[in-house]
C-alpha cells in the first residue's frame, strides 16, 4: 500500500472516532438539557397552578366573609380554580401525579357546594364544621401536590447531576480511547517507517566507510521500497566505480610520484600534525634523508628550531608573506645554503591537509651575490674618492675658464659636468644598495603623516609633470594613522617610483598617488596609465642592474634599492601591470 494511502486511512480512522465521540457528547448534552427543561417546566407549571389554586381558595374565603356578597366574583374564582386544576392535570408526569390532582378535584367538589350557599355559610361560619373540613381537605391536597412536585424538582436536579457526571466520564473515556488509538497508530507508523530507514542509514554508514557488502531492508510501503531499490542501485554503481577506478587511481598516484621525484628542487611533505610524510630524491641528497626520518618534525631534520613554529602557522592557514632566511646545512663536511618556501595543502574551505616545503640549493647564487656585493662596495668606495676629487677640480677649472655661452667649449664643459654628476649619483646608489644588502644601513624611525608624505612627493614632481602635461593626483583614505618610518628613505622610494612613472607615461597621461589602510598596515601605491610591463619581465623588475621597458635610464638600481628600503621597514613591495594599460607599484608599511 502506498504511504499516502496508509497515512490517509490512519488519520481518517482517528478523525472518525474523534468525530463520533464529539457527536455523541453533543447529543447527550442536548438530550439531557431537553429532559431537564421538560421536567422543570412541568414541575414548575404544577407548582404554579397549585399556588394559584391556593390563592383562589383564599380569595373565595374572603368573598364569603365580606359584608356585601359578590356572587359574580365567587363564580369567576370558581371557574379560574377549575381551569388551573385542568392545567395541573395536563402537566402531570405519571399516574401518581394524576391521582394527586384527582384527589384535589374530589376535595374541591366537596367544598364547591358551599360557594353556592353563601348565606348558610356566613350564618353558620363558626358552627359549620363541614365547610371548614372541606376547605382544609382542599388545602391539604394542594399542599401534598406542591410538596410532591418540589421533591420532583430536587429529584430532577439530582438526576441531571448524575447524568452530567455520566456524560463527563463518557467524554473522558472517548478522549482516552482517541489518545490510545492515536498512540497505537503513531507507534505502528513510526515502526513501519523507522526500522527500514534506520537499516538504510546503517547501510549508508557502511558504504561511507568503503564497505559495499550491505543488507538492505524490505518494506511494505511503496515509497520506501522505491527508495531502497534506488539506494541499492546507487550502492552497486559505487561498487563498480570503485572497482573500475582503483587502477586509474593507482596509475595517477604513480604518475604524481614520478613528477614529484623528477623535480629539480628538494621536496618535503608534512602531514596535518607537522610530521614528515614524504621526501623526493633531491631532498634525500640535500639533507641525507633516511626512512627513519619519516614522522619527525622539521627542526629534527633541518636543525632549525624556528621551523616548527613557521610550519604550525602555515598549517593554521597563514602564509609566508616575507622571504625566509636561508638554511645552512652541513652534509658530509660540506655546507650548502638552501632557500625554502612553505605552501599549505588545502581544497576550497576545507582545513589544511598538510604542507609542501620546497628546498632550493642557492649556494653558488649566494656566493656570487656576496662576491658581487663585496665588489660593488669596494669598487664604490675606491671610485668615490677620485671621482669626487675630479669633480671638485673640474668645478675649480670651470671657475677659471671663461667661454662664450654658445661656444663649443662651453657645451663640452656642461656635458662633462652632467656626466660627472651622474657618475657620482651612480656611485652613491651603489654604496647605498651595498649598505642595505650587507645590513649596514640603519633606519631613523619617527612618526610621519602619510597624507603629508605623498603630497610633498607630488609637489616635488609637479613641474616635471606639468612639462609633459601629465595630471598628478593624490587619492588618500581619510583618517590614515601616523606611521613610524625613516622619512628620508621613504622619500627616496617615492621619488624612484614617481620618476619611473613619469618616464614611462605618455604626454597628457595621468599618475595617481594612493594610500589606504589594510588591517595593521598602510598600503601606498603609484599608479600610471603608461606603457606597462610585460608579464615575463615583472618578476625581474626588483633585481639589481635590471632594466625593463623601451625607455631605459640609470643603472637599474632604483627599484632594487626601493625593495631593500621597504623590506628593512618590515613591509612588502610589488607590481601589477599590463602592457598598454599602465602599471601599479605598491608597497606596505606596518603600523
Amino acid at each position: 500500500m502506498r504511504l499516502r494511502n496508509q497515512l490517509f486511512f490512519s488519520l481518517s480512522a482517528l478523525l472518525t472516532v474523534a468525530l463520533v465521540g464529539l457527536l455523541l457528547a453533543i447529543f447527550s448534552v442536548l438530550h439531557l438539557t431537553k429532559q431537564q427543561s421538560d421536567a422543570m417546566y412541568r414541575n414548575l407549571t404544577i407548582v404554579e397552578s397549585t399556588l394559584s389554586m391556593g390563592h383562589e381558595l383564599s380569595k373565595q374565603t374572603t368573598l364569603l366573609l365580606t359584608e356585601s356578597l359578590d356572587e359574580e366574583a365567587l363564580k369567576t374564582s370558581d371557574q379560574r380554580f377549575h381551569s388551573l386544576l385542568a392545567k395541573a392535570a395536563e402537566s402531570a408526569m405519571n399516574e401518581n401525579d394524576r391521582q394527586a390532582v384527582t384527589e384535589v378535584r374530589r376535595a374541591y367538589d366537596r367544598y364547591r357546594p358551599h360557594l353556592y350557599t353563601p348565606e348558610l355559610v356566613r350564618n353558620q361560619l363558626f358552627t359549620h364544621d363541614q365547610f371548614t373540613r372541606s376547605l382544609a381537605a382542599v388545602r391539604d391536597r394542594l399542599n401534598n401536590v406542591q410538596m410532591r412536585y418540589v421533591n420532583a424538582v430536587e429529584n430532577t436536579e439530582q438526576q441531571t447531576r448524575e447524568s452530567a457526571w455520566m456524560i463527563t466520564w463518557l467524554l473522558g473515556a472517548i478522549g482516552l480511547a482517541i489518545v490510545l488509538i492515536g498512540l497505537v497508530t503513531a507507534h505502528s507508523i513510526a515502526r513501519r517507517f523507522a526500522d527500514p530507514i534506520e537499516t538504510l542509514a546503517n547501510a549508508a554508514d557502511n558504504i561511507g566507510l568503503g564497505n559495499f557488502n550491505v543488507t538492505l531492508p524490505l518494506s511494505s510501503i511503496h515509497e520506501l521500497n522505491a527508495l531502497i531499490r534506488r539506494f541499492g542501485q546507487m550502492a552497486e554503481a559505487l561498487r563498480e566505480f570503485k572497482n573500475s577506478d582503483i587502477e586509474a587511481l593507482q596509475a595517477e598516484q604513480q604518475r604524481l610520484q614520478a613528477v614529484l621525484d623528477s623535480i629539480d628542487d628538494g621536496l618535503l611533505i608534512f602531514d596535518p600534525r607537522g610530521r614528515l610524510e614524504h621526501y623526493n630524491p633531491v631532498a634525500q641528497r640535500q639533507l641525507d634523508c633516511k626512512p627513519s626520518h619519516l614522522g619527525e618534525l622539521p627542526s629534527r631534520l633541518l636543525h632549525q628550531e624556528a621551523l616548527d613554529e613557521q610550519l604550525q602557522l602555515v598549517l593554521q592557514g597563514a602564509s609566508m608573506n616575507i622571504e625566509a632566511d636561508d638554511l645552512n646545512i652541513t652534509i658530509d663536511d660540506e655546507t650548502r645554503t638552501l632557500a625554502f618556501s612553505m605552501t599549505p595543502i588545502s581544497q576550497g574551505d576545507d582545513p589544511v591537509r598538510g604542507v609542501v616545503m620546497v628546498l632550493r640549493d642557492v649556494t653558488e647564487q649566494r656566493t656570487f651575490e656576496r662576491v658581487r656585493s663585496e665588489f660593488v662596495l669596494r669598487a664604490s668606495h675606491e671610485l668615490r674618492t677620485p671621482v669626487t676629487g675630479m669633480h671638485m677640480a673640474f668645478a675649480l677649472l670651470q671657475e677659471r675658464m671663461d667661454f662664450p655661452q654658445h661656444a663649443r667649449e662651453a657645451d663640452l664643459m656642461r656635458t662633462v659636468d652632467e656626466e660627472m654628476q651622474r657618475l657620482l649619483l651612480l656611485i652613491n646608489d651603489l654604496l647605498n644598495f651595498s649598505r642595505y644588502q650587507n645590513g649596514l644601513q640603519q633606519l631613523e624611525l619617527a612618526p610621519a603623516e602619510i597624507d603629508e608624505l605623498l603630497q610633498q612627493a607630488a609637489h616635488r614632481f609637479a613641474n616635471t609633470a606639468a612639462e609633459k602635461d601629465i595630471q598628478l593626483e593624490c587619492e588618500l583614505e581619510p583618517g590614515l594613522p601616523r606611521v613610524a618610518l625613516d622619512r628620508l628613505q621613504i622619500d627616496r622610494v617615492l621619488d624612484n617610483l614617481l620618476g619611473n612613472a613619469l618616464r614611462h607615461t605618455q604626454n597628457g597621461g595621468g599618475i595617481r598617488l594612493q594610500a589606504v589602510r589594510q588591517n595593521e598596515q598602510v598600503m601606498l601605491a603609484v599608479v600610471d596609465n603608461g606603457d606597462g610591463i610585460a608579464y615575463g619581465q615583472q618578476a625581474r623588475v626588483f633585481e639589481p642592474f635590471v632594466q625593463v621597458g623601451r625607455r631605459k635610464g640609470g643603472a637599474g638600481l632604483g627599484l632594487a634599492l626601493c625593495k631593500e628600503i621597504v623590506q628593512l621597514h618590515g613591509g612588502k613591495i610589488g607590481v601589477q601591470s599590463q602592457p598598454g594599460q599602465g602599471t601599479r607599484f605598491y608597497f606596505s608599511l606596518p603600523l
